[in-house]
């Protein structure tokens, strides 16, 4: 399965994604993340390990990925980086960091002013996930940018299921719309995960949701609070994530 999170941002994508990732390495999965967002530099933290190269360091560069996509529109060029389906054992080593049985891939990452845009990132991400091949026992989790410009890329092609993480904020539930929207026209299941919530925000979401699918209610602990802050390992278990779990998984 390859699921994909999504939310505003400061949501809670990666908090998400990285006790996701937790709780199914656990339960004897193999776990591949991938950080498809640009600028976030945390989610390694959560998950207790360093900042790998990026894939697209890999495939030569931002520039040389840039250059490609240019002979594409002007000369009409495909862009070929995969002459075969992947699996994840067939993922470069020099892209992944890997701890008790979750591996990172981080697919790139903005470190200069003036670099460019996010674009051949976004189609890399896309190109990935539509070549990745995944099988039993094992567990794909994208953790992606904030906002939905990801659809618009048409990286969720790739991915079975929709994880998108509601904070209790009328921004996020106005996004929501539009996520389940999207996600009804492309055929993709629907999740929504509510994050940092108590009993009345939670009641107040759910009937603004009227009726959509909630996967889990995550409170908001001085535990994930206090890791999160400081950018340490989320080495505890959260009960409500279990269930997301034993949802996913049943």
């Amino acid at each position: 399965m390859k699921v994909l999170v999504c939310g505003k941002g400061g949501s809670g994508k990666s908090t998400v994604a990285a006790l996701l990732a937790k709780s199914m390495a656990k339960r004897g999965y193999e776990v591949l993340v991938v950080d498809s967002d640009e600028s976030n530099y945390g989610l390694h933290r959560q998950l207790g390990m360093e900042l790998p190269n990026t894939l697209m360091d890999h495939f030569g560069g931002k520039k040389e990925m840039m250059g490609k996509m240019r002979r594409s529109f002007t000369e009409g060029e495909q862009v070929s980086l995969f002459d075969e389906k992947w699996a994840l054992t067939d993922i470069p080593a020099d892209a992944t960091t890997e701890k008790d049985g979750i591996k990172l891939l981080a697919i790139g990452k903005i470190h200069d002013f003036g670099e460019g845009c996010a674009c051949p990132m976004g189609a890399l991400s896309k190109k990935f996930l539509d070549n990745l091949a995944v099988g039993e026992k094992e567990m794909v989790i994208i953790d992606t940018e904030a906002g939905i410009e990801h659809f618009g890329r048409g990286i969720e092609a790739g991915c079975d299921t929709i994880l998108a993480v509601l904070d209790p904020s009328y921004e996020s539930l106005l996004l929501s719309k539009k996520i389940a929207e999207i996600s009804e026209k492309i055929g993709k299941s629907l999740y929504f995960v509510l994050n940092r919530v108590d009993e009345e925000r939670k009641a107040a979401m759910l009937e603004f949701l009227d009726g959509k699918r909630v996967a889990a209610s995550i409170p908001e602990t001085k535990e994930i609070f206090r890791a999160g802050l400081a950018g340490e390992e989320f080495d505890f278990a959260v009960a409500e994530v279990e269930g997301l779990a034993d949802l996913l998984t049943g």
